[in-house]
């Protein structure tokens, strides 16, 4: 405690064990007193109670009454306390702060070490980037569960100009770690997403449609290596789709529904999608795959919108032929912006995801873009890049609390 202490605007930090009821005891002792509250922040971890309030007095002998009645509470709360005077250019700097631009950091993983927090936090400290906020939004950081993910989120403030920089080191660091590290610009859009596009194959499902029929029609390896080739950004994606459907001539029409129940979901989908359908968000399906295969998924998983490209099927075979227009890179970009003006969201409010090439211009367009699982030209050009958990670790990346999905799924609902 500074007893000698003589600013007129100073911080109280009261530090203990926490209880409910303790901050209305603590403001109300605050509010006997002619004081200004500038700031408030308080955290309580595992029962552990931080608070910090930064206030103004109108002189000398407000504060020395105020910190002799705040000293006496304390002591009978079981609680430390201290008060440290913040100086005219240290109160000037605090409010410069205000105005810097703020981030939201979200290190994601099967499970979180000290390691990924150390090198998280180291990086952001070579940007001179101040944390002003971390919390846990999963459940504990080492879960028991190997299939569950660990989360945690940090909101830090500074100069927007290392941005490009932080997030190539975040990017090295991710990969070098295999963890996920999300790095977003904090805005009003950020918790306020409306949208969510998909890409089908290697997305949505775990594999690519057009390969499995490929098999079925005993042409698998030749289309493999044309679909590789196109999803690395080698090939051009109308071409390459042209020439691989063409090896599917005279494949049996039933043979190609067959595959409806074959390919699994992937890992996280369908609570991904039963939380956005709960929160009400509009999703889409934007593939460059079959319109046979996405209209299923539509029908489970209660998508809203599908666009995909229509394999030409004749006389009870597939033809060769896809039915034009081929939903290529530009045009799921494009259908993106038509759904978004149709349900008049802003682009900001989308998040689009995807894992390959032709995916890039619907993930640079949108408000957040997600590369998921994805190659690493992809990895590269996405503003967000997540491989070590399933699609339902998205809903981290929107500010969604595991503990707050597990009440509402536990409360009675009419």
């Amino acid at each position: 405690m500074f007893a000698n202490g003589s600013s007129k605007t100073f911080l109280i930090h009261y530090a203990g064990h926490d209880r409910p009821g303790l901050t209305a005891e603590l403001t109300g002792a605050l509010a006997a007193h002619e004081i200004v509250v500038l700031d408030v922040g308080q955290s309580v971890v595992h029962e552990a109670l931080s608070l910090g309030i930064l206030v103004q007095v109108k002189d000398q002998s407000s504060r020395s009454a105020l910190e002799t009645a705040l000293t006496e509470q304390a002591a009978a709360l079981d609680l430390q306390i201290r008060f440290a005077d913040v100086p005219p250019d240290a109160l000037e700097h605090w409010l410069r702060g205000l105005k810097h631009q703020h981030f939201v950091i979200t290190v994601l993983g099967r499970a979180l070490r000290a390691e990924h927090l150390a090198r998280v936090t180291a990086i952001l400290a070579a940007h001179a980037m101040n944390v002003d906020r971390i919390e846990r939004l999963s459940g504990p950081l080492a879960p028991e569960n190997p299939s569950a993910g660990a989360c945690v989120e940090l909101a830090v403030s500074g100069d927007e100009a290392r941005e490009a920089a932080m997030r190539a080191e975040f990017l090295a660091a991710a990969q070098e770690l295999s963890i996920d590290i999300a790095f977003q610009r904090e805005s009003i859009f950020r918790r306020n997403r409306r949208l969510f596009a998909f890409d089908m194959d290697s997305t949505l499902i775990q594999g690519e449609v057009i390969d499995e029929l490929a098999k079925m029609a005993g042409v698998g390896d030749q289309v493999v290596r044309i679909t590789e080739a196109a999803m690395r950004g080698e090939l051009n994606f109308d071409e390459s789709f042209t020439r691989r459907v063409a090896l599917l001539k005279g494949l049996p029409e039933e043979r190609v529904y067959s595959l409806l129940d074959s390919i699994p979901l992937a890992e996280g989908a369908e609570r991904l999608m039963k939380t956005l359908r709960m929160l009400g968000y509009k999703t889409a399906i934007l593939s460059g795959g079959f319109t046979f295969f996405a209209q299923n998924l539509q029908k489970r998983l209660g998508i809203d919108y599908v666009f995909a490209n229509q394999l030409e099927i004749a006389d009870g075979a597939v033809t060769g032929k896809v039915i034009p227009p081929i939903m290529n890179g530009e045009r799921k970009a494009a259908k993106l912006q038509e759904i978004a003006q149709k349900e008049d969201i802003s682009l900001e409010q989308v998040v689009a995801v995807g894992d390959g090439a032709n995916d890039i211009p619907m993930l640079k367009l949108a408000g957040m873009g997600i590369a998921y699982r994805a190659k690493p030209l992809v990895r590269q050009s996405a503003p967000q890049s997540i491989s070590s958990l399933g699609l339902d670790g998205l809903l981290y990346l929107i500010g969604l609390r595991d503990g707050d999905l597990a009440l509402h799924a536990a409360a009675p609902h009419s």
